[in-house]
């Protein structure tokens, strides 16, 4: 019986829609340009209304809305009027005669009209929709065509129905008929509304079947791409060809992109860890030259997140002014947002941070408990004195930890709490971190470790006995943590929670087991997850022969499948740790072929970042020095860092002139100049470097080695600016030559000394056979961890300042601080050891 009724309804539908294609009514409705008209319609024609009339009567209404502008529309006059009432009436009496497709173009119209998600219409069309998607997997017949799956997706979507069983069929669906998906508008759309509701294995097919769509298209509209974004943030991917190509979209129209899209997209960018320099470039000239249109506190919102990291001065200046301005209209999400972007500014202007902490007192009560995590982050960041403002975000907080059971909200919590100033701590939260921490992972055990360990230091408990009871709760935060790395077996999934893992705990704490796991899953090892262990290895500092020719295997094996920009973080680690891998002898030579073959994947300032790389380990490719050495190039790199953060600017300015430096000593057939000199002089001037105690003292016993003060010199700039920290001069039979003219009183030693004398021309002649020493004390930082195998940039020093004519001893910290030399005898003959017995 069940079987015949769908027939007999499937069979009345298609009868009515041929009766209906020459409906007189219908094309009256068809043809109206004005909501009244449809209403009116409606209202002389009741009882001749059919599904048909009622379906493509709602769509007409939406239709004449979407032609006008956002903030013309008349959804509220709409949803208000008898009219509509009626069509929602007959819509819901009529809704098992509709047709399929008629169902999600009904849902899709109401919804965009602003109708509740909870509508009793709504709630019957998706029930429908249901029942007819049922049929299509469990009968395998095609109801509702992509465009209208993907368009009830949406709809699905926008309910917030993302875990619903109902979602989860549309996700079988689309996994069924990826193959013939052919358009990127109808796949983006559906892997934006089935993106939680999917599996890993899926998630890489519907990156890869986009990446594919992308590729076969000539034009494609930006919101598509916009939705590959949301859709690659929902499911924390980082994908980043799929992003590169997206970003070239973005380029392409963007004289199509608003205030809207432009913000949007620099936040999908800065969740995605995705920065592009030339898309920076082309939104601030656009927002530079519309800023005056933003007058309502939304859209200015969104033109200070998007403006306000890279604005020149002035521009600043008028956008600081503004947000006093409009302070007292700001919403709790905006809040929030012009103090986050205050702390990229590094802004810390007085009147407007008052006037945001007052406007943040009347939202506090609004604000969920992450959202209160990230206003106590960027208070305590921007350096606010307002007492009574974290009080009050103490007692939230603290309200929050009390009835709170996720474990990631309680770290966050305890994490937030240990930044205010002046917070005591009460037994509460130390038994309240205590019972979550057997749930924790590794980020939540950091988070309250580093937050114990700063009570503990500060002396912040509230009870006696605060020490014995805080130490007893890092050594089960420790025990936690060593029992969740040695049940690891799934090295994925290791480095997912690794990510986020840094500071003193980490270092000290559980380092060495992470690297002891990490040593045993070395099998597991391939080309998905080369670089997350290649980051967590930068990160550690550890030289791991292992682990690092393991990640040079798997790179050359996949070297055509790996990203040149992914290539360009693995050579970075064996560059930075100076190792290059025994078992893969053309290592270098294979990933720089694959690089210099795609150096149009790299932005402007990404190639001088490569080339730096490379020429630490000692690389030169003559396309890519002759590329970043060109004056076309120089200019472009001069517009786009105009706009990088301040970090990152400076960083590409420090590396060209290490690269400029590089290539004039070791590569001297470019016939490359040195054009570093002004900037070098700037960095040095503008510098406080002090001569520590441990330097000082070394001076002193070298100066007794050699028989005066004025025998050796301390914190020596060389040509092309070294900073040496000792330097003396031998004579053909080794004796130390005087520097009369450079003689330093003791009482100035604590100052950097800037020599006038840095230039070649500027140097004294050596007498024949006399030979300059430089001495340079290496601390940890200069070795690998636990390792006494130098890393690349002393290295890269010592190899230079011998091509510079000097002849160069090393100290090493474990040497120097050893037991054989803990007597100040010891030390003289050390030092007398390897002055006169190096030559």
């Amino acid at each position: 019986m069940l079987c015949l009724r769908q027939v007999c309804l499937f069979t009345l539908r298609h009868c009515q829609a041929r009766t209906l294609s020459s409906d007189l009514l219908l094309s009256q409705i068809n043809s109206c340009t004005h909501e009244d008209e449809v209403f009116s319609l409606v209202g002389k024609n009741k009882a001749k209304l059919s599904e048909k009339h009622v379906g493509i009567a709602l769509n007409m209404l939406w239709q004449l809305q979407k032609k006008r502008p956002l903030l013309l529309r008349t959804s509220d006059y709409i949803r208000n009027h008898s009219q509509f009432l009626t069509l929602c009436i007959l819509a819901e009496n009529k809704v098992e005669h509709m047709e399929d497709e008629a169902i999600v173009d009904t849902l899709y119209s109401i919804l965009r009209l602003n109708v509740q998600d909870h509508d009793s219409l709504a709630g019957m069309l998706v029930t429908e929709a249901w029942k007819r998607l049922e049929r299509q997997v469990f009968y395998y017949y095609a109801l509702l065509s992509l465009p209208a799956l993907s368009k009830f997706a949406l709809c699905l979507y926008k309910q917030h129905r993302h875990f619903s069983p109902i979602m989860g069929k549309v996700a079988h669906v689309v996994d069924t008929k990826l193959d013939s998906i052919q358009d990127i508008r109808i796949l983006s759309v559906l892997m934006i509304s089935i993106s939680d509701v999917i599996s890993q294995s899926f998630r890489d097919r519907l990156l890869h079947k986009a990446e594919q769509l992308l590729e076969e298209k000539d034009e494609v509209h930006f919101n598509y791409a916009k939705r590959i974004l949301q859709f690659l943030q929902n499911v924390k991917q980082r994908y980043h060809p799929l992003v590169e190509k997206c970003n070239k979209i973005f380029l392409k129209s963007v004289s199509r992109l608003d205030i809207r899209s432009i913000s949007l997209i620099f936040g999908l960018y800065e969740q995605l860890g995705f920065d592009s320099a030339e898309f920076r470039l082309v939104a601030k000239q656009l927002l530079s030259e519309t800023m005056g249109d933003y007058y309502d506190p939304e859209t200015f919102v969104k033109l200070f997140f998007s403006l306000g990291p890279m604005a020149g001065s002035k521009v600043r200046e008028r956008l600081l002014l503004t947000a006093v301005r409009m302070a007292e209209e700001f919403s709790s999400h905006q809040v929030l947002v012009v103090l986050k972007t205050m702390q990229k500014m590094k802004c810390r202007n007085p009147h407007l941070l008052k006037k945001m902490a007052s406007v943040v007192h009347k939202h506090l009560d609004s604000y969920h408990v992450l959202q209160l995590v990230k206003l106590t982050q960027y208070l305590v960041a921007l350096r606010c004195n307002n007492l009574e403002l974290f009080a009050k975000l103490k007692m939230l907080l603290f309200g929050f930890l009390k009835s709170t059971v996720i474990p990631a909200d309680t770290a966050a919590i305890i994490r937030a709490l240990a930044m205010l100033p002046s917070f005591q701590v009460e037994e509460v939260l130390m038994n309240k971190a205590a019972a979550v921490l057997p749930q924790c992972r590794l980020h939540h055990l950091n988070c309250i470790a580093v937050a114990l360990v700063k009570w503990n230091h500060y002396d912040q408990f509230h009870w006696r006995n605060n020490s014995e009871l805080c130490v007893k709760l890092l050594q089960k935060l420790n025990d936690c943590a060593f029992q969740r790395l040695q049940k690891a077996d799934n090295l994925n999934l290791l480095l997912e929670e690794l990510v986020h893992v840094n500071g003193e705990w980490f270092e000290e704490v559980v380092k060495e087991e992470t690297m002891a796991v990490c040593h045993l899953l070395a099998d597991q090892i391939t080309r998905a997850n080369v670089l997350q262990l290649s980051s967590l290895l930068i990160k550690t500092n550890d030289r791991c022969p292992l682990l690092l020719d393991r990640i040079a295997s798997v790179t050359v094996e996949n070297l055509d499948k790996i990203h040149p920009f992914e290539i360009y973080f693995i050579l970075f680690l064996f560059s930075a740790l100076n190792y290059d891998p025994p078992a893969n002898e053309g290592f270098f030579e294979s990933c720089i072929q694959r690089l210099t073959s795609n150096l149009s994947f790299f932005e402007t300032h990404h190639l001088v970042l490569l080339g730096h790389v490379l020429a630490v380990a000692g690389y030169f490719p003559p396309v890519l020095i002759k590329r970043i050495f060109n004056v076309s190039f120089l200019s472009k790199l001069d517009a786009q860092l105009e706009v990088l953060p301040d970090t990152l600017k400076q960083k590409v300015r420090l590396h060209l002139m290490k690269l400029n430096r590089a290539v004039c000593l070791e590569c001297p057939e470019f016939h490359i100049p040195w054009f570093h000199e002004r900037y070098c002089q700037r960095v040095f001037r503008n510098s406080n470097s002090r001569i520590n105690p441990l330097r000082q003292h070394i001076h002193r016993m070298l100066a007794e080695v050699l028989g005066g003060s004025n025998y050796a010199r301390i914190s020596v700039l060389t040509p092309y600016y070294y900073e040496i920290d000792f330097e003396c001069i031998l004579d053909e039979n080794k004796k130390p030559l005087s520097y009369m003219a450079q003689h330093i009183p003791w009482d100035e030693l604590e100052r950097v000394h800037l020599r006038p004398d840095i230039d070649d021309e500027g140097r004294t002649a050596l007498p024949p056979g006399a030979q300059r020493i430089a001495l340079e004390f290496l601390d940890s930082r200069a070795f690998s961890k636990n390792s006494h195998h130098l890393k690349g940039e002393p290295a890269v020093k010592k190899r230079h300042l011998e091509m510079l004519g000097y002849q160069v001893v090393q100290i090493p910290h474990f040497e120097w601080n050893s037991m054989g030399l803990s007597t100040k005898g010891e030390q003289l003959e050390y030092l007398r050891k390897h002055l006169y017995g190096t030559q």
